[in-house]
């Protein structure tokens, strides 16, 4: 079967790791889960079509794609790697052999290599596999993160509850120059906030990151997003690194952060298991004590110590921070509904009415709900804090729905005026009762059209009934209509409703916002 194509924000990750950052293949492929031909293949695309990098900003997704993938041709196919390691590791077991793997092999790659192939590249790989050896970290290269096994804990003063602080710490790779906080959770507002303190703390970043494989930084595979998390890689690109994360089931790839983290375990949390700690703010600068401490300690095998080598090696070989921290975004994907309004936490935010039905990229800040579609910015709204609420720019409208959008509560209740005095309140009760004010409208012009087919003394009669039985909506009064009650005698006593304490009533609906 041909093989997929990347999604174009992929492919523009690839571009920009090649061409800003300067990373090998290697590299690249390993920072976005793919295999190095196809990287390959890519960076040849876009050099064959000419393509620049800062890509031009009115160059969108589909335009780019064109250029990438000119002419209906499919793109060219390479034979999928075999997993070796794998395929080295199941030949340990009993009555397994190449021609089995082989077979399994084309079963799940039917382009794959044949059998030939597939068995002389197996044994060529087979021929570099070497003792581990001791990895020599350039300077300035990568920071090693994660959080540590052992959990401090911040007494509350009121109750004695005492609740968990999780310990993060980043090493850097060269000169083991640490620095370790304690976070409420390690949810991802948390791991990205971490992150940007410690770039600070180090005063420029490094050129890779690695984490390990937490939830916060590594999605589960999905068609959506299937490698590293949105806010993770926004926050990459904004200091101009890359995330490269440790291989699953390799732990010498976090050799350093796991040495880095018992370190700091020993050395900084445990000469502080017997105090107690009444805040946040207490305990992390404790945690600042001891890391500073930590960093200006000898050695004990080396010559000189954490501070010292940072100074030498590290700190002239970092990137400059950027003008202004990273500010925190959510991302998700959300399709346009019918009435060109997006849902984001409840609350619903308006696209180009060209775009309903299509799905759109959302980026939620502190204050702003931004939209783009292909890369490019749609709409941008003030973020909304209720629920129900709506933010509508009034050109993502129809011009059809800008006329109709002329209408006001007066224009509307002078009209019902016109058909009778229960009409208008009812018209007048609607307006009043609903959350938004686009809602009643569209109610309001409900009662309006059965106008068109009922006679004025017949919508009177149904308006009336229908105020008197608290029943304030357009589906209502339609109802009364069909069914023909308004012609049957309106007894108040009837239609009052009875005490019961099962029974809420109006003023329970209008307290909660129920309609």
């Amino acid at each position: 079967m041909p093989r997929r194509r990347l999604s174009m924000r992929k492919i523009k990750e690839i571009l920009r790791l090649k061409w800003e950052l300067n990373l090998g293949i290697r590299q690249i492929a390993r920072s976005c889960n793919l295999s190095h031909s196809t990287v390959s293949e890519y960076l040849a695309r876009a050099q064959a079509a000419g393509i620049t990098w800062p890509i031009p900003v009115d160059l969108d997704d589909t335009a780019l794609e064109k250029l990438l993938f000119p002419g209906n041709n499919s793109a060219r196919r390479f034979s999928p790697e075999p997993d070796y390691n794998w395929i080295h590791q199941e030949l340990k077991k009993k009555g397994v052999t190449l021609q089995l793997l082989w077979t399994e092999y084309k079963q799940q790659h039917p382009e794959g290599y044949q059998y030939s192939r597939f068995c002389e590249l197996y044994h060529i790989w087979r021929k570099t596999i070497d003792p581990p050896l001791r990895l020599v970290h350039k300077a300035g290269e990568k920071m090693f993160v994660d959080y540590a096994g052992l959990v401090m804990y911040i007494t509350n003063t009121a109750t004695g509850e005492k609740n968990p602080a999780y310990i993060y710490v980043a090493v850097l790779g060269a000169s083991n120059y640490t620095y370790a906080e304690a976070t409420l959770t390690q949810d991802l507002y948390a791991w990205i906030s971490a992150h940007c303190r410690a770039f600070e703390f180090f005063g420029g970043v490094t050129e890779i990151v690695v984490p390990d494989n937490t939830k916060t930084a590594v999605l589960k595979p999905c068609r959506y997003e299937p490698d590293l998390n949105p806010t993770y890689h926004e926050m990459a690109t904004h200091y101009g690194t890359v995330i490269i994360p440790a291989r699953a089931a390799h732990p010498r790839d976090k050799a350093k952060v796991e040495t880095g983290v018992q370190v700091v375990e020993r050395q900084v949390l445990a000469p502080l298991r017997h105090r107690t700690f009444f805040s946040l703010v207490e305990l992390n600068q404790a945690i600042q004590i001891g890391v500073q401490e930590l960093n200006q300690r000898p050695f004990q095998k080396l010559a000189g110590t954490r501070y010292q080598l940072f100074v030498t090696l590290d700190k002239p070989a970092l990137k400059p921070l950027p003008g202004q921290r990273y500010e925190f975004a959510l991302w998700k994907k959300v399709r346009v509904n019918i009435d060109y309004h997006v849902e984001v936490e409840a609350n619903y935010y308006s696209a180009p009415y060209q775009l309903i039905h299509k799905e759109v990229d959302v980026r939620i800040t502190a204050n702003t709900v931004e939209l783009l579609h292909k890369g490019q910015r749609v709409a941008v709204h003030r973020r909304r804090f209720g629920k129900g609420e709506y933010s509508t720019d009034p050109l993502h409208r129809p011009e059809k729905h800008q006329k109709y959008l002329e209408w006001t509560p007066e224009r509307i209740v002078t009209w019902a005026k016109t058909t009778g005095p229960d009409t208008a309140r009812m018209v007048e009760v609607i307006l009043s009762s609903r959350p938004h004010p686009e809602q009643g409208y569209r109610s309001c012009l409900g009662v309006m059209r059965l106008g068109e087919k009922y006679s004025p003394e017949l919508l009177e009669a149904a308006c009336r009934r229908a105020l008197a039985s608290g029943a304030y909506a357009y589906r209502h009064v339609k109802s009364i209509l069909e069914k023909g009650l308004d012609r049957v005698p309106l007894e108040e006593a009837k239609l009052a409703p009875r005490e019961h304490p099962n029974l809420r009533g109006a003023a329970y609906y209008a307290q909660k916002g129920v309609r």
